[in-house]
């Protein structure tokens, strides 16, 4: 496969650029074309509601947009997604499938194998998990060691770990109908754990601990630190199942 800048598409992009592309400007483009909204965005209906794709926004035109999915095509964008949905390994490097996709599919929706087996039970098994676990967090039913609800969750983790879960609290903390407040510790320097567990109380406070493979340093670091901030109030080590659970892909560690 020839790379990407090798590529027929990539070329006649560079043109397009070179010669459209370099004098294209967005309040000209929408002064221009009054249906440049409609022409340029998507809406899906879900069982959730309407989700709007807006790509109006983006230095493009027809013909942009036309040598933009040439590009797709000349690299099996296609064919790799068809992949993707049908739970082969594309993930070279570590030889699995790409399973994010699953998460979405409903329990009676169409089946994603992998080796021959459909993963969309064992996927819903965890979804239903995870929403018994945090109900009870919300309501209050989950106690920490002196009897209190927990009003604080501290997310500990790095990379994906982190970023995911912290862009989707803050996008969606407007919607928030009560609950914890959420706090996330990613840098293993020893302030942003201290300066984050200053403000907080170990009765009510739970600490996630999200880890893929449970060996990253940084975050086992942040974690041990956090354990030593708690049992300095529980003493007991009795009491950290109340207040710690792990999030991760590794069952054995």
């Amino acid at each position: 496969m020839s790379g990407l800048t090798q590529k027929d598409a990539w070329k006649n992009l560079k043109k397009l650029y070179d010669t459209v592309g370099i004098n294209l400007n967005l309040r000209q483009l929408f002064s221009d074309d009054v249906n440049r909204f409609q022409t340029y965005s998507l809406e899906f209906n879900t069982p959730d509601g309407i989700v709007l794709f807006d790509y109006s926004k983006n230095l493009i035109n027809d013909e942009i947009l036309k040598e933009l999915f040439a590009l797709c095509r000349e690299c099996h964008i296609e064919d790799q997604r068809t992949k993707m949905f049908s739970g082969e390994l594309i993930n070279f490097t570590e030889k699995r499938a790409v399973l994010h996709t699953a998460l979405r599919v409903p329990k009676d929706g169409k089946e994603v194998k992998v080796d021959g087996k459909n993963v969309i039970p064992d996927v819903h098994r965890v979804l239903d998990q995870m929403k018994t676990f945090s109900e009870a967090i919300r309501s209050g039913q989950w106690k920490g060691y002196t009897g209190k609800s927990i009003t604080d969750v501290v997310n500990i983790g790095i990379g994906g770990s982190d970023l995911g879960p912290l862009m989707i609290t803050e996008a969606l903390k407007p919607y928030a109908k009560g609950g914890p407040r959420a706090h996330f510790v990613s840098n293993i320097d020893g302030t942003h754990i201290s300066e984050t567990v200053s403000k907080l109380s170990p009765e009510t406070t739970l600490f996630i601990i999200a880890s893929k493979t449970f060996t990253t340093q940084e975050t086992i670091t942040n974690a041990e630190s956090a354990k030593e901030w708690f049992l300095n109030a529980a003493k007991d080590k009795k009491n950290v199942a109340q207040h710690f659970v792990a999030l991760s892909t590794n069952t054995q560690k």
